[in-house]
């Protein structure tokens, strides 16, 4: 990464904390602001839209706060570094595999201890983004962000019934309700555990615990029946792979 900039998103929202940040962070040549967020919901459309490499997250924030956004990050996704007036959420923060976790106001002492981190990951070749990737390789997500309204709700894996491509959104179906989400199914399904999620369509992954009764039908295809009474069709070609799956468990 020899001459490439850090490429950063700042979210939070409070222009002046952003503004605070961007006047700091200018003095590290190797660091580029690339773009900013005030809210959980810009936040995630403007790191799917930049693909930055470290993204300084506030905690609280109107809709979805910086917490949920951290767990919705995609795998490989950007560093993350935590900025807030609140101390209780650094365990948290920690588990979600961030960089660091700053108090404001933030210092420019202590933002450069941060950037160290993130330099001596620059100086091995690795981006902050591939770091938080080694780093979660092994883990995959026990609850999933999603907008229902114009609001964000968290929602624990076990609550999950179904993930569905409709009209380019993905629906996650749970227990009690539909939400959308913002990675296709294709990108949500290389990072759902294969343990508990199985493709059964194009268009549609299943939670495995969800199953109930699973039906053969004629031609070589099947249905599955879940424990709320839905039924979700089974191509033919991934019958097998589900009947091999529901048997491992």
């Amino acid at each position: 990464m020899s001459g490439k900039k850090i490429r950063v998103l700042l979210v939070d929202d409070e222009e002046p904390a952003r503004d605070r940040l961007r006047r700091l962070l200018a003095s590290f040549d190797w660091v580029e602001v690339i773009g900013e967020a005030e809210d959980g919901e810009q936040a995630l459309e403007k790191n799917q839209e930049l693909s930055p490499d470290l993204v300084f997250l506030d905690v609280q924030m109107p809709g979805a706060g910086g917490l949920e956004v951290a767990a919705s990050l995609p795998t490989p996704g950007p560093g993350v570094i935590f900025c807030t007036a609140f101390d209780q959420y650094a365990v948290d923060a920690f588990e979600l595999h961030a960089v660091d976790y700053l108090l404001k106001p933030v210092t420019q002492a202590r933002l450069v201890r941060a950037m160290e981190r993130v330099g001596e990951s620059r100086a091995r070749g690795a981006s902050p983004s591939a770091e938080r990737a080694r780093r979660v390789a092994s883990e995959f997500p026990l609850r999933f962000l999603a907008k229902s309204g114009n609001r964000f709700h968290v929602v624990p894996r076990e609550e999950v019934l179904y993930f569905a491509s409709e009209g380019g959104l993905t629906r996650l179906q749970s227990k009690v309700r539909a939400y959308w989400m913002q990675p296709t199914l294709q990108d949500l399904e290389s990072s759902l555990d294969p343990a508990h999620f199985c493709r059964i369509s194009r268009a549609t992954i299943v939670n495995l615990d969800a199953v109930g009764e699973v039906a053969p039908m004629p031609g070589g295809h099947g249905e599955v029946r879940l424990a709320n009474g839905a039924h979700l069709e089974v191509s033919r070609r991934r019958f097998k792979s589900l009947m091999d799956r529901l048997a491992r468990l």
